[in-house]
């Protein structure tokens, strides 16, 4: 039986009622996404039909989910919201605080030793809160999601921007920071702006080298890294009800890098297979009663551009395989088109690693097909010219394989098997010790979602290049970045010219799945006598202190921290990596703010103007000292700042060190949310061209910020260093609730004071 069925079958007894009123209040069919947004209003029945793109709405979701990293932060928030359990069904899954570096089974005791405190203390609040826990080693959040609790037609949140992946199984799942979980788990409405919604229209089917991963890499080459932003995908055709579901999650998955807010497919066939197999029958047999309102009205699917605002069509016949990158997952080459690219740039062709699994693509299909790659080693006398390595997805998934013999036909060419964490994809990679920043010029392939500079190895020289399982298998067998499976052949080790043949592998385990021990801890059923500690000695953990609330004045004498140049994401504002341990200590983290982002003035990272010493310091040390003389201060950045990860530490770091506000000429979704959330001022140029007129030396005042309220633009009077002034008009989003929590000093704040 799977977990939460009575909630899911509940949800599935209102669907009808509810759509049908959307319906009928619309006055229109609708499609998959609007569907399930309809019916998780927090209203409940619908009343209004909602504008995509500006009513910013209130709903209800179903679950939450969260990963340790993330957690830390989540849960201490939520201790302080005034609540005995969660209001809705919540997991906290151990999955980056393992860093790969030996192999799976010793890189797991390592972490169980290193950060013991941290999953003695999640573990602590999950069982005291009424929290799933599932424990170091378990698997990854979104493959363990996917594989236990997913189901058609429902809505979650998740304190990771790849939450979006339990769209495969027809989800509205979608990546928050952790301040909107703890709203969630409160029982208070969580709110989104309506999305827009993009139709992507999959004809033809896949065969051969191509795999659903090269789906979405052809998507984010059309649509960009920001191109999805404020709007879900929906997928439909003839090819997605061809694909498997576990197909499905890779291409929801890397959705996260085209901006969208989440992707999802109809429920199908696939799905009701997927469920049935990992162990869900009676998720399958509820929603086959109700499965018209788990996929669009038919007319939907017929005339797509009459209900979506922007339509994409792709032959799964005519596509081929892809690599994106690198520094960017939306920098899309054809494999066929990648000798003449990699020339063109001087990419560095031969291929020091390639990586497959993590949460993206550790399906078993994926696993079995890489595997019928590796199989091809021996039986064509080949030898691996790259290192190369695995990353199962979930305990399920790496006992499943391992009975099946998957792990030794990788063994016997030599690769490594990391444990069932997110290693390399999130940074936790140690593959250059103390010296990543100073490492090497080469490339590396995977099949994870993103590849921004250090992202993998904290090396700014390694070229990551994103690609299918089979892709990056058959890359790392030849170690040539070039090498196109298609129509290239391999000198094997007896000299003779030998071609791989196409990849082939099972969309489920013939034998089934199998398991000894999934790794999850149920929560005391009454909490009330579980107690949690946090050491004030820790350098690991810290209780939060609640935001100052805004005086209710305007900013004054504000000084420029940073005008960031360029890409400026997450990882830049706040690293993962070696920094990840810090994640329950706000202050030790804090260490790391935007210690990536690039200063416009001297193009060095790290390196700012302290405008009370006239010197050039360390981002982190020269904030600390404004904050120690109350000297208010602003950041300015670039197009969609902060896309990445969902971590609000990059919002709350900033605010903890007394940054006020965060200029930009355009924002990633969750990071403006995280920054509102914070009791932060999250604005945008009303003309772009005004970034140009932000100076080093200039001071800033918001000279109407005592009349802050929705739809009116604020003022901000800039004071350059000879004495001249001129005013910028700047943009924002804030609505009245919004408001309220800039006032308070943070969402939380007022959570709080309610809840009192």
């Amino acid at each position: 039986m799977a977990f939460d069925i009575d909630m899911i079958k509940e949800v599935y007894g209102r669907v009808a009622e509810r759509v049908d009123a959307a319906r009928e209040i619309v006055g229109r069919p609708l499609t998959l996404s609007e569907k399930i947004l309809y019916s998780h209003l927090w209203d409940g029945t619908p009343t209004q039909a909602f504008t995509r793109g500006k009513d910013y709405v209130d709903f209800a979701p179903d679950r939450v989910a969260c990963q340790d990293a993330t957690a830390q932060m989540a849960l201490l928030q939520f201790m302080h919201a005034g609540k005995a359990q969660v209001a809705v069904p919540t997991t906290v899954h151990c999955d980056h605080l393992i860093q790969a570096k030996v192999g799976a089974e010793a890189d797991l005791k390592r972490a169980n030793k290193t950060s013991n405190e941290v999953f003695d203390f999640l573990g602590s609040v999950s069982n005291k809160y009424g929290i799933g826990f599932w424990k170091p080693g378990a698997g990854i959040i979104h493959q363990v999601v996917l594989e236990n609790y997913a189901f058609p037609g429902g809505m979650m949140i998740g304190t990771d921007s790849h939450t979006v992946n339990a769209g495969g199984l027809g989800m509205v799942a979608i990546g928050v920071g952790g301040a909107d979980a703890v709203d969630v788990m409160a029982g208070m409405p969580w709110e989104l702006k309506f999305p827009k919604l993009i139709g992507v229209k999959l004809t033809g089917n896949l065969s051969g080298w191509t795999a659903p991963k090269d789906v979405i890499l052809k998507v984010a080459g059309i649509l960009t890294a920001k191109g999805g932003t404020g709007a879900i995908i929906e997928y439909f055709g003839e090819g997605a009800t061809s694909m498997s579901c576990t197909g499905k999650g890779t291409i929801c998955n890397m959705g996260a890098e085209v901006g969208a807010t989440t992707s999802t497919f109809g429920y199908d066939e696939s799905m009701d297979r997927y469920l049935r197999a990992t162990k869900r029958a009676d998720v399958a047999d509820a929603a086959n009663q109700v499965k018209e309102y788990l996929t669009a009205d038919p007319e939907v699917y017929q005339s797509p551009e009459d209900y979506f605002d922007e339509v994409i069509e792709i032959n799964l016949s005519e596509l081929e395989p892809h690599l994106n990158g690198p520094f960017t997952p939306d920098l899309a080459t054809p494999i066929s088109k990648m000798s003449e690219a990699a020339k063109e740039n001087d990419w560095p062709l031969n291929v020091q690693v390639g990586l497959i699994g993590s949460c993206t693509n550790s399906s078993y299909e994926d696993i079995s097909r890489a595997a019928s790659l590796a199989k091809q080693v021996s039986e064509k006398n080949l030898k691996t010219k790259s290192d190369f390595t695995i990353t199962p997805g979930s305990e399920q998934v790496r006992f499943t394989i391992e009975r099946d013999g998957f792990i030794d036909t990788f063994n016997n060419i030599g690769a490594t098997v990391f444990a069932n964490a997110c290693g390399p994809c999130i940074g936790m990679w140690d593959r250059y010790g103390d010296n990543a920043a100073n490492g090497p010029r080469n490339t590396i392939v995977h099949s994870f979602n993103r590849n921004f500079a250090k992202r993998a190895d904290g090396n700014p020289n390694t070229l990551a290049f994103v690609g299918s399982p089979e892709l990056v298998t058959a890359i790392a067998i030849s170690g040539r970045l070039d090498f196109n499976p298609l129509t290239d052949t391999l000198i094997n080790e007896d000299g003779e010219e030998v071609r791989l043949e196409e990849p082939r592998g099972y969309e489920l385990p013939p034998e089934g799945f199998d398991v000894e021990d999934a790794g999850y801890q149920s929560p005391a059923k009454d909490g009330s006598n579980v107690t949690v500690s946090v050491s004030q000695d820790s350098d690991r953990l810290q209780l939060l202190e609640p935001f100052e609330p805004w005086d209710g004045n305007n900013i004054m004498g504000a000084k420029l921290l940073i005008k960031a140049y360029g890409k400026c994401t997450t990882d830049h504002i706040s690293m993962a990596g070696p920094w990840l341990k810090y994640r329950g200590h706000l202050d030790n983290i804090a260490n790391n703010t935007l210690i990536g982002a690039i200063n416009i003035f001297n193009k060095k990272t790290n390196f700012v103007k302290n405008q009370l010493t006239g010197e050039y310091g360390g981002v982190p040390d020269v904030q600390r000292e404004y904050k120690a003389k109350n000297i208010p201060t602003i950041v300015v950045g670039d197009h969609n700042y902060g896309e990445g990860s969902s971590r609000e530490h990059a919002a709350m770091q900033p605010r903890h060190l007394g940054v006020k506000a965060v200029i930009v000429k355009s924002f990633a979704r969750i990071h403006e949310t995280n920054l509102k959330k914070q009791g932060m001022l999250g604005l945008t140029f009303a003309n772009e061209a005004d970034y140009d007129k932000i100076q080093e030396n200039d001071t800033f005042n918001f000279i109407d910020l005592e009349d802050f309220a929705p739809d009116k633009p604020l003022t901000l009077e800039v004071v350059h260093e000879d004495g001249t002034k001129e005013n910028i008009k700047l943009n924002h989003t804030y609505n009245d609730a919004q408001i309220a929590w800039y006032k308070a000093g943070s969402a939380l704040n007022l959570i709080k004071a309610q809840n009192a």
